[in-house]
């Protein structure tokens, strides 16, 4: 059902630091789908984001209005050390960009996508009268399994907590970050919403050429099982690793496709030397378009996370075709139901993880009946439309409450005098929501 039928057309306004063509990970692909799939739903959708060299300031384009910011002369780089204060200036620049687009539109809502254009928000918000809608896509704390170790970490969770109390509702993308975000944001949970990402099914279907040229590209004599992400402690290849020499004992020949990029790929490719994987494990980098057919080449693609707040690539690797086995953590648990649309292990636990992933192999029936009934259950689920049609109905809601975000200057400058504690230790342990 199409978003504009049940909750009527909406003049929208997103802030988001990626939108194509700046495209640095998973969030500047979810705003253009997002913002694509109301668009067509009847809404009059406008995007403020970061400029890219050649890219116009202001244009049409798949039915979304796309105004992009330019840097100002002040020249911060975009590096980790430096990243507070590029946000900072970034969010001077998109503000400026946001107003200037608000002219004469009435936009009903401000819809920011992560902490990175809290303080555009909150100002297009004060400044316009509207409601702000955000989306916490992930959490500080989260991505650093629930410590706050620095400066950086801790100013960035502040931020995070500033644009969750300034919305008038906050989206999450699962269950498990609807409690994670109340509980490390302090935000009561009525005010949150789990709204699944999407995913593009047709995106990912890979022809048998294209696949057949990715197994003999990966594969040797035996099965072939797949990891595909940032390489980054989080995600967990680490442990993938450390379950191949048992698993090509119980499955000869086997081999391991590693696809993606990150900071600890030298200290992977040092671990596979180490267990005298060198041979049994291709490092692929980034793939691009050919991602999906590798994907359908594997026997199992492994999601082995420690933190993950939804587990887009286990929808992903879905979608082209493959069997899962996946980490039971955070958003990944809800999406996959264990002997039903795949296998699923704790995460950390090597001897799980090798036991799930022979269960696919050992049983190659099975384990496509798994794959059939995984990507079946995608467009029901996350499809585009249907994640359209929620989000709206949060917007709804926001708009329904507008009276309240009306207040006066010196209202507005009193509610923001409660300073933001930040807490000591591990939050997901406090929090009890640690793995």
């Amino acid at each position: 059902m199409a978003a504009t039928t049940t909750f009527g057309k909406r003049k929208l306004l997103m802030l988001s630091w990626e939108y194509p063509p700046v495209v640095v990970g998973g969030l500047g692909r979810h705003v253009h789908a997002l913002a694509t799939t109301l668009a067509r739903a009847g809404h009059d959708v406008t995007v403020a984001t970061r400029h890219a060299p050649g890219a116009p300031l202001d244009e049409v384009i798949d039915g979304v209005r796309v105004v992009r910011a330019p840097q100002d002369p002040p020249v911060i780089p975009l590096t980790t050390e430096h990243l507070l204060a590029w946000a900072v200036a970034f969010n001077h620049t998109l503000t400026r960009t946001a107003l200037h687009a608000a002219r004469g539109e009435g936009f009903e809502l401000v819809h920011a996508h992560d902490w990175l254009v809290t303080h555009a928000a909150v100002t297009v918000k004060d400044h316009l009268g509207i409601p702000l809608v955000a989306t916490v896509h992930a959490t500080e704390a989260g991505r650093h399994q629930g410590w706050l170790p620095g400066d950086l970490n801790r100013g960035i969770h502040s931020i995070e907590c500033w644009l969750a109390q300034e919305a008038s509702r906050v989206l999450v993308c699962s269950q498990y970050m609807r409690r994670e975000v109340s509980a490390l944001l302090d935000v009561p949970l009525a005010k949150i919403e789990a709204v699944p990402n999407g995913v593009d099914v047709p995106r990912w279907r890979a022809t048998p050429k294209q696949v057949e040229v990715a197994r003999a590209k990966y594969a040797g004599s035996g099965p072939l099982v797949g990891f595909a992400g940032r390489l980054v402690h989080e995600k967990g290849v680490q442990h993938l690793l450390h379950a191949l020499p048992g698993l090509r004992s119980a499955h000869p020949g086997l081999r391991a496709v590693i696809c993606g990029d990150g900071p600890n790929r030298g200290e992977l490719e040092d671990l596979t030397r180490r267990l005298g994987l060198e041979h049994a494990v291709s490092f692929g980098g980034f793939l691009g378009s050919g991602l999906s057919a590798t994907m359908a080449a594997t026997d199992a693609m492994v999601v082995p996370s420690l933190y993950e707040p939804f587990g887009m690539v286990a929808l992903e690797a879905a979608a082209a075709g493959a069997p899962l086995a996946v980490a039971a953590t955070g958003g990944l648990a809800e999406i996959v139901e264990p002997g039903v649309t795949g296998m699923t292990f704790p995460a950390r636990d090597e001897e799980a993880l090798t036991h799930s992933v022979s269960t696919l192999l050992a049983d190659r029936p099975g384990a496509r009946r798994m794959a059939v009934t995984a990507k079946a259950m995608l467009p029901r689920r996350y499809g585009w439309p249907t994640v359209g049609e929620q989000t709206a109905a949060v917007y709804a809601a926001a708009v329904g409450d507008a009276p309240a975000v009306s207040a006066e200057p010196e209202e507005l400058w009193q509610s923001r005098q409660r300073p933001i504690a930040i807490p000591e230790g591990n939050l997901l342990v406090s929090a009890g929501l640690a793995a």
